[in-house]
């Protein structure tokens, strides 16, 4: 009995396993069908017999080139909408990039100007003026960068702007130059006569290209249009990352001006003034009598700054000067560019507006000494003219060569009687 029962429990789980067998294979057997059907029939069964089906059926067959072209036309519009969404991503790309690369300039900007601090103790504070300088762009201009690298010392060096009218002071310029010892000057070239003379007596020298327009101003401008070129020809100097000393060709170097040089503004220029009110500052009283109590109204007065004689370091407010200025003198060729030159330097921000925010400081004016200094004061005292200036500009006087060549003798070849001819003036003729 026990046997049979075993043998029937055996029997029954035998038929219950082969029940489930088949109940998976149906199960298998109809996914299977349903997908062949699905595949078949993606829109349904049924709608294999409906109007639609049949319509598009035989839109496709009657209609096949049709949908080719428009498939065609889809995919090239798809192509040229992605060629501009590259070109879109590229464009993003590099905004980011410039972006990054101010922020990192920024951030050295303030690392250079220190942290937030507090004031401190009454007469303890002192503004910070001197600016951080530009991150070198040498891609502006690879040539006259290549030309830097060779003849700056310390990212520093005289530029002079010349054309062949100048050819005979830029030579007493510089002889006295290498006669002092200075290494790092340039002479920029404004027509191929002037190139050539500057290559046969061993002067670095630079030419911009022939088709330049500012090339061709100074190739045929006279003096004023030639001063103003080098506002933009300082710009590239600048955003190479090199300091300059701007120099016009009649000025005779006595000693290394780079020696006395502070280097802690942005503009650092000799002076037109005569003597410490003048070069310096003063309060200037306007009288008014018509009214009364307040006849007397107090201004300040300075004498310019020189705009043939000055040294500019490449920071963003220099460089914003030199656009400023060259855009008024674009604007207004009536305009002289030393007076533009110190509006923009002194001129504060107004109604209508904005100054500049640059820092400024006057060289002394006995060592970078203008020509009325020196004939008006310097000569006729005894130990005044013992004193050996850095440099004579000849800025006063229209009788430059002669002048030039007086003070070479006065000062270098030791005759004290070489300036003793000349007036204080320039009503005296050769």
């Amino acid at each position: 009995m026990i046997g049979g029962r075993r043998e029937g429990g055996l029997m029954r789980k035998a038929s219950q396993s082969v029940v489930k067998s088949r109940i998976l294979i149906a199960v298998a057997i109809g996914i299977s069908i349903g997908c062949f059907f699905a595949f078949l029939y993606p829109h349904g069964f049924l709608s294999f017999y409906s109007p639609a089906f049949h319509s598009q059926v035989l839109s496709s067959k009657c209609e096949p080139s049709h949908r080719l072209n428009e498939l065609k036309a889809e995919y090239a519009a798809k192509l040229e909408k992605n060629e501009e969404l590259r070109q879109q991503v590229k464009e993003l790309t590099e905004k980011v990039r410039l972006a990054e690369r101010k922020k990192d300039h920024a951030q050295k900007q303030v690392e250079a100007l220190g942290k937030w601090r507090k004031a401190g103790p009454s007469g303890t504070v002192k503004g910070l003026r001197t600016n951080p300088t530009v991150i070198p762009d040498e891609p502006v201009n690879p040539r006259l960068a290549e030309i830097l690298e060779a003849v700056a010392v310390g990212r520093e060096l005289i530029v002079a702007l010349a054309n062949w009218n100048v050819e005979e002071s830029l030579e007493i310029r510089f002889t006295n130059i290498k006669r002092v010892g200075i290494t790092n000057y340039l002479v920029v070239a404004l027509d191929d006569k002037i190139t050539e003379f500057c290559k046969s007596n061993n002067v670095p020298v630079y030419k911009r290209d022939a088709n330049d327009g500012i090339a061709s101003i100074g190739r045929t401008g006279n003096n004023h249009a030639v001063s103003g070129l080098k506002f933009h020809i300082l710009r590239e100097f600048l955003q190479l990352g090199y300091s300059v000393l701007l120099s016009d060709t009649d000025i005779v170097y006595l000693q290394n001006p780079f020696d006395y040089l502070y280097r802690d503004s942005d503009v650092e220029s000799m002076t037109d003034g005569h003597d410490n009110m003048t070069a310096y500052g003063f309060d200037d009283v306007f009288d008014e009598p018509a009214m009364g109590w307040a006849r007397y109204a107090h201004t300040m007065r300075i004498w310019v700054f020189n705009s043939g004689f000055f040294y500019i370091r490449p920071t963003i407010p220099s460089i914003e000067l030199l656009d400023r200025v060259a855009g008024r003198l674009a604007k207004e060729p009536k305009s002289w560019d030393q007076a533009v030159f110190n509006e923009e330097l002194f001129f504060p921000s107004h109604l209508g507006y904005e100054g500049l925010h640059a820092a400024r400081r006057t060289m002394d004016f006995y060592l970078f000494m203008n020509s009325k200094v020196l004939f008006k004061t310097v000569r006729k005292d005894d130990r005044l003219s013992k004193l050996k200036p850095v440099i004579v500009h000849i800025n006063y006087h229209p009788n430059k060569l002669q002048r030039m060549k007086a003070v070479v003798e006065f000062y270098v070849d030791g005759n004290r009687d070489a300036l003793k001819p000349f007036p204080d003036g320039s009503e005296w003729e050769w």
